[in-house]
């Protein structure tokens, strides 16, 4: 099946525009009449652009206020759209869209809408091309699609089929059920865009909000149901409103839409196995086990201090590479290296972004699978040169220019440990760390969306509900993708705000990473006590928040003193608690979290600010 996209939905003049929608693997574009009339060129130039590309114009859009309009608006109404017909001849493009009217002098009546429509399909039909016709969610008299399609069926001139739009059904809260008795041949074109669901006015909503399939809300595998239903195997096209693309590179959004397009048709063939024929196959979405390290990178110094800080979190130095300046650091099921290497991507990592996180490790079902999937989905792979005997490890680029690599438990590369590294004598003086509880990720704004469709798309993971947390400098919009059994979660933060600490994380590293790592522990307290004895300091908590705590829990009063003495943060939810500690931020916003979960499902948002306002206490800013 063939995809397409707007080319309203990008960035740019239309040449980037067009440029972006090729190099992403898309078959066609829709040209909005926006775009046309702002390109410096003629119709025909546009035309041999496309060609050129490889691309085809799927449809020319949008030709509004059509149908009951009374004289002589009609009349005007058809001489606009026999000169919009000599436009397509020049740009070569067939399908005419024509979004139901809201002019507030069109008439209503179904019989008036269907004549006026033949007698634009005679027209049409002259010069071999088509119409389809969209019901408008806020569409004056036309607004449900089951109507655009009653006005298209009483019509019944072969040149005009009706266009499905989820956008404009979803946010109707219109039953899909009428779709699968549209016969194939007159769906004129599938468009698709998911959102988010919000409370505000649809052409609000609808001009703002709307994003690739995965990104929101919407039951989107229910519509490409009904579709499927159809018979339907025509273009699949994207039609999206949203500031955040509009403000962000054409060509990575272009990207986005494709893997989104993708995701979705690998979604709708395992839900219909072989009724899905025109779908290709690719592996499922990968399984994660868990994070199989976090890598660090840093130069001699910081380097230095970063294994010292290491040991006081209760690591071991368990190993070192074999032809690399690597080492290995080890506590429970927790992985850390730490690379200061003067060759390869970590050092060009490092000369780029100081001291920082440069990869992690996901530990999957299927490594190889993994990797193809993440292909097939555009994601970048790469590869460096290893050492004789060494083990090539599978990996993409990641958020920020990082990498996420994959290896797999019972193969090779579930012995990279054995393989690339020397063994050391193991210390003791652990601190009762267990596992990596979650990742935080923090990136730009108009990245966020972009990331949380990476992950979605290529693992088993869901998606929570997007939270905005109050810091001192702003709201950072939040979101947590996680694999069914908590073995993955990553938290995903952007705000807009230049002051949140985590947008002044992107400044002081020069780009998205990761900002925090969470440490789980099966008893805080004592964790807490054994980082102090080992000289790591730990963020000071207000006593205020111990008074407030006391007054809204049931807390027994010596386990209050116990949180308030060692600076532990707590909620609960009806599955269970959530106790929170943090170390104070290493080299200013990087930081680490320690945190024991009993059953508890969620991350303690209720604290965040709380914890923020102590963080910015810390900032230079503040101290000066």
């Amino acid at each position: 099946m063939q995809t397409s996209i707007a080319t309203v939905s990008l960035s740019g003049g239309l040449a980037e525009k067009l440029e972006a929608i090729a190099a992403a693997g898309f078959a066609g574009v829709e040209i909005f009449e926006s775009d046309l009339l702002s390109f410096n060129g003629t119709p025909r130039d546009v035309a041999r652009l496309v060609a050129s590309l490889g691309l085809k114009i799927v449809t020319f859009q949008p030709f509004r206020d059509f149908e009951g309009m009374p004289e002589p608006q009609r009349t005007r109404t058809f001489a606009r759209a026999e000169r919009k017909f000599d436009l397509m001849g020049e740009l070569g493009c067939d399908l005419m869209m024509i979004c139901s009217n809201v002019a507030p002098d069109s008439l209503g009546g179904v019989d008036r809408a269907a004549a006026d429509f033949h007698e634009l399909g005679e027209r049409a039909a002259k010069r071999g091309i088509r119409v389809g016709f969209e019901a408008l969610a806020w569409g004056r008299h036309v607004s449900d699609y089951r109507d655009a399609w009653e006005v298209v069926r009483r019509c019944d001139h072969a040149a005009v089929g009706v266009t499905l739009d989820s956008f404009h059904i979803f946010s109707r809260r219109t039953d899909l059920k009428a779709i699968s008795s549209i016969p194939r041949d007159k769906i004129a074109l599938v468009q698709l865009a998911d959102a988010p669901w919000l409370e505000m006015d649809v052409i609000s909503w609808s001009r703002h909000f709307r994003c690739f399939p995965g990104q929101g809300d919407f039951p989107l595998l229910d519509f490409m149901n009904a579709v499927f239903d159809t018979g339907y195997e025509g273009l699949l096209s994207l039609e999206i409103f949203n500031d955040q693309f509009r403000a962000g590179s054409a060509r990575t959004v272009a990207v986005d839409g494709r893997r989104s397009l993708v995701y979705l048709l690998d979604q709708m063939r395992r839900r219909l196995g072989a009724a899905a024929k025109p779908v290709p196959a690719m592996p499922p979405r990968a399984k994660c086990l868990g994070v199989e390290f976090v890598e660090f990178t840093a130069d001699d110094v910081a380097a230095t201090e970063l294994a010292a800080l290491f040991a006081g979190l209760g690591f071991s130095k368990v190993g070192e590479h074999r032809s690399k300046a690597v080492t290995h650091w080890s506590q429970g099921a927790i992985n850390l290296v730490l690379n200061s290497d003067k060759d390869g991507f970590a050092h060009s990592y490092q000369v780029t972004h100081g001291p920082s996180v440069c990869a992690m490790c996901l530990k999957v079902n299927d490594a190889a699978a993994t990797l193809d999937r993440a292909e097939r989905l555009r994601d970048t792979p790469f590869r460096q040169a290893v050492g004789p005997g060494e083990l090539e490890i599978p990996a993409v680029r990641g958020l920020g220019g990082s990498l996420l690599y994959f290896v797999e438990p019972g193969s090779a590369l579930g012995r990279l440990w054995d393989i690339d590294f020397k063994p050391l004598p193991q210390g003791g003086g652990a601190a009762g760390l267990i596992a990596i509880d979650h990742i935080s990720q923090s990136m730009h704004y108009d990245e966020m969306l972009s990331w949380l469709l990476f992950y979605v798309a290529l693992l088993d993971v869901n998606k929570t509900p997007q939270l905005d947390v109050i810091d001192p400098g702003g709201i950072v919009r939040s979101q947590v993708i996680q694999s069914p059994d908590g073995a993955l979660r990553i938290a995903l933060n952007a705000s807009q705000s230049q002051q949140t600490l985590s947008s002044r994380f992107l400044y002081e590293y020069f780009g998205s990473g990761v900002q925090h790592i969470a440490f789980g522990t099966g008893d805080i307290v004592a964790t807490v006590k054994k980082l102090r004895e080992n000289g790591v300091a730990m963020l000071t908590i207000p006593d205020n928040y111990y008074d407030d705590l006391e007054a809204r829990t049931d807390l027994p009063a010596d386990r209050l003193g116990e949180l308030r003495a060692n600076g532990i943060l707590y909620d609960r939810d009806d599955s269970g608690e959530y106790l929170q500690a943090y170390i104070a931020n290493v080299g200013g916003l990087f930081f680490f979290e320690i945190v024991e979960r009993r059953g508890y499902k969620g991350f303690g948002a209720v604290n965040a600010p709380i914890r923020l306002a102590a963080q910015a206490r810390l900032s230079p800013k503040a101290a000066a």
